[in-house]
């Protein structure tokens, strides 16, 4: 008898704890916030910046971040494990039905905007993608597997090599959604890689390849390609092209929490939807909420 009521005491203070510690809210006793977020890739960068520059405004303030990919953070959200999850694409229903099953009422707010940028080696003259190349590229059904297919001349790195993100991405969701629309399916025997920034290096090193990932992670060894869509001039991936909405791959980026937020969250929150928050997202090369 002894035994199991010491048991008993002994779960409910494990599970005290761990809700203690997945809360914004004052932890250890002390005026210490703690708040946890995870998720996105896209979005781990600037979510670091924000959670240190936090910390030096808002004393007592620890923000914890981690990535993942944005699958990983709305599972933790769903589970109670984090207060914020960051999203590169929206919930799914069947993900909404989850959280609701487990008692959590998920809430969407927008950070940013993203131009899902298309990179080659910096060598490969060319100039412009459609869509539809793209999808010829990417997708299940497309029949492009060397550059010359496209026109372009790669001399001895004709081969495409296609680099793509895991499934848990939701860059990966969002890429197959754009192109390949929502029912297609993403050709086999791609490079599929766990970070954002993995993608941009394979193909910084590789003069065949191709691959898409988050504008904030260019730099000046690959080559950013304009894409086009219906017809329509190419545009380069740019922060203005993608709050104006003339970039064919633009979206927002996410932060998810379980209903509108209270307390210590909120205040974070609001810090960065604020134009201190915004500048930083800005300064990290992702589009603030608003162009004001």
């Amino acid at each position: 008898m002894k035994r199991a009521l010491f048991l008993t005491a002994a779960f409910s203070l494990a599970t005290l704890t761990l809700t203690l510690g997945s809360c914004g809210g004052t932890v250890d006793g002390t005026s210490r916030t703690s708040i946890k977020n995870k998720g996105s890739d896209t979005l781990v960068n600037v979510a670091q910046a924000w959670a240190e520059e936090y910390s030096k405004v808002a004393g007592g303030a620890v923000v914890t971040v981690t990535g993942g990919g944005s699958g990983t953070g709305i599972n933790a959200m769903i589970n109670g494990t984090v207060d914020i999850a960051n999203a590169s694409r929206k919930m799914k229903a069947s993900e909404f039905d989850m959280a609701r099953k487990s008692g959590i009422e998920p809430v969407e707010h927008i950070v940013g905007f993203d131009a899902l940028a298309v990179y080659v080696h910096k060598d490969n003259p060319i100039e412009s993608i459609t869509i539809e190349q793209l999808a010829d590229i990417y997708g299940d059904d497309g029949e492009a597997t060397k550059w010359s297919d496209l026109g372009v001349d790669m001399g001895d790195n004709d081969e495409i090599v296609r680099v793509s993100r895991q499934n848990n991405s939701g860059t990966y969701v969002y890429f197959r959604n754009t192109v390949l629309g929502k029912q297609g399916k993403y050709k086999l025997g791609s490079l599929d890689l766990h970070g954002s920034k993995d993608v941009v290096e394979l193909v910084e090193k590789t003069p065949g390849a191709i691959g898409y990932s988050g504008l904030a992670y260019a730099n000046e060894h690959v080559k950013l390609v304009p894409v086009s869509m219906g017809g329509k001039d190419p545009v380069t991936p740019s922060v203005e092209t993608a709050v104006d909405g003339t970039y064919a791959i633009a979206r927002p980026l996410m932060m998810y929490t379980n209903g509108e937020p209270t307390g210590a969250v909120k205040e974070y929150m609001d810090w960065i939807l604020s134009p201190t928050g915004q500048g930083i997202i800005r300064k990290k090369g992702y589009a603030p909420v608003s162009m004001d």
